[in-house]
């Protein structure tokens, strides 16, 4: 393990879309072997890696529950979607020589092992590297809700939300070139200037337990390496804001 490193342990947040084509729908292989290149350079650092990952890019649920679905049904078929990403993932990990193990919330033994909090932390601690499928298990609980939750029970030194931006910006920095980059933010003024770094629940759960957000963009090459090397990336959200 690097004695640089700022974070051993890291539960990465990933959304769907960055595994979907130019389109952005459905999984692009090509995407994926992209991503997982990315989380080789985090791999050979020695860090110990979970990830959960989004289903947008297969299910959106909300364009459900416009047409009349019932919520429940809707977030069920979300959490399914996150078991193919975590399937689609974990080949192309492994296809790089990165021994993966997919953990689902949702029993499904004949393609993921279910989830068991201790087997989680002991494939880390050997190394493997850890996806978490179908979110927590119930509905009415975002992904977002899920990396919280799963960071706080591995114990996880930092939650990583990887994004298509540098950072958590005062405004959309697509549609607004003069918005300004937050090097640093308190769990307070996240939840209250509605920055949408995550949902309210999970910040709230970040921040009972003083579990750090380091939101960066994931297509940035260095970005994610310079992070856990404790280089200054991204925007850090954590207790005080400086």
């Amino acid at each position: 393990m690097n004695k640089n490193l700022a974070y051993k342990r890291i539960l990465l947040k990933i959304s769907g879309e960055a595994m979907a084509g130019a389109n952005g729908f459905g999984i692009d292989p090509e995407r994926v072997e992209d991503l997982a290149e990315h989380l080789q350079a985090v791999y050979d650092l020695g860090v110990e890696t979970a990830i959960v990952i989004g289903a947008g890019n297969l299910w959106r649920g909300k364009q459900g529950l416009e047409r009349g679905m019932d919520r429940a049904t809707a977030d069920y078929m979300g959490m399914l979607g996150t078991v193919m990403n975590a399937m689609a993932l974990m080949d192309a990990l492994e296809r790089q020589g990165i021994i993966t193990r997919v953990q689902s919330a949702i029993e499904m033994r004949a393609v993921a092992e279910p989830y068991i909090r201790r087997r989680a932390i002991r494939h880390l601690e050997k190394n493997r590297l850890v996806i978490f499928g179908a979110g927590t298990g119930n509905p009415y609980f975002s992904t977002d809700t899920a990396a919280a939750l799963r960071a706080m029970e591995i114990d996880a030194d930092v939650l990583i939300k990887a994004t298509k931006v540098d950072g958590v910006y005062d405004s959309d920095p697509e549609q607004n070139p003069d918005a300004t980059l937050f090097d640093h933010l308190s769990y307070i003024d996240a939840i209250n200037l509605r920055l949408e770094v995550m949902d309210s629940t999970a910040l709230s759960l970040c921040m009972d337990n003083k579990l750090p957000i380091l939101v960066l963009n994931m297509w940035d090459h260095d970005a994610l390496k310079r992070g856990l090397l404790g280089k200054k990336v991204g925007t850090l959200v954590s207790e005080e804001s400086r």
